[in-house]
């Protein structure tokens, strides 16, 4: 199977969902993952789910483009926040052709969020939407067991987890645990490379993930390993490196990101 990639709205997130998607053709990316809703207070999103303008531009230059939509982001429910929240953002994904939400749980109740988890997972079925779980390691989900169990106990056939190799080597997480999980539930996967030494405080674990993530192959993270763990899927290159951002612009970073990936992970596709 031949390797497929998508860009991560993370790996250039002030470009807007119509810039994205001519920087992915030009540089050769079959997907995008699109973020529709705001994961800090200060990030801009672009919320196609309210902006029917742009939901027409997007739709058109994905028709003529043929770049598709991996995922969109993101269901992240802490305790303030139930699952209906995300219905329009739902219906949003499934007007674009989208194929899986990314969802996190950050919530301290692992009854309360399972339940969420599966009503999630009940409200994107009938839009031929999986339920991807993600699971950053400073979170109340924070690691592959813990995730493994909500998707265990919700029982939905629409859900799943999805593996960030950051989160996974972060999470101190085991291959042989990831290959003994069910392979269905594994749609497609968050690749980067980081820093070998993981930080010793959250602070330091989330400026790694938002702001200096690398390409594979230029960091020490063993990816190689984690992939072969899975089945054949999509991975969604999510790279921000606020960096590299700055100095070679949102294309030219794409393309090093992509690039990167191919060199280093080539050989998976055999």
């Amino acid at each position: 199977m031949a390797l497929q990639f998508s860009l991560a709205h993370l790996t250039v997130l002030t470009c807007s969902p119509v810039d994205m998607i001519r920087i992915a053709h030009r540089t050769g990316y079959d997907y995008v993952s699109l973020r529709l809703t705001a994961v800090t207070p200060t990030e801009h999103v672009f919320a196609l789910q309210d902006d029917p303008a742009m939901m027409a531009e997007v739709k058109a230059l994905l028709k003529d483009t043929g770049v598709r939509v991996l995922d969109i982001e993101l269901a992240r429910m802490p305790p303030e926040v139930e699952p209906e929240a995300y219905a329009a953002v739902l219906d949003a994904a499934a007007e674009l052709g989208a194929q899986h939400i990314l969802a996190q749980l950050p919530d301290p109740d692992r009854a309360r969020a399972t339940a969420r988890f599966a009503r999630l997972c009940d409200m994107a079925r009938p839009l031929d939407l999986s339920i991807g779980l993600e699971y950053p390691s400073w979170t109340e989900t924070p690691n592959l067991q813990a995730a493994a169990d909500v998707v265990r106990a919700a029982g939905r056939p629409n859900a799943g987890i999805v593996v960030d190799t950051l989160h996974f080597d972060r999470s101190r997480d085991s291959l042989d645990a990831l290959r003994a999980l069910p392979r269905e539930w594994f749609r497609f996967a968050q690749v980067c490379d980081a820093p070998a030494e993981i930080p010793d405080t959250v602070e330091g674990l989330i400026h790694t993930a938002r702001d200096e993530r690398f390409v594979p192959g230029e960091g020490g993270l063993d990816i190689r390993q984690i992939l072969d763990a899975l089945p054949a899927v999509p991975y969604s290159l999510e790279i921000p490196n606020n960096e590299q951002v700055q100095a070679l612009g949102h294309e030219a970073w794409a393309r090093r990101c992509i690039e990167g990936a191919r060199r280093y992970l080539g050989n998976l596709a055999a």
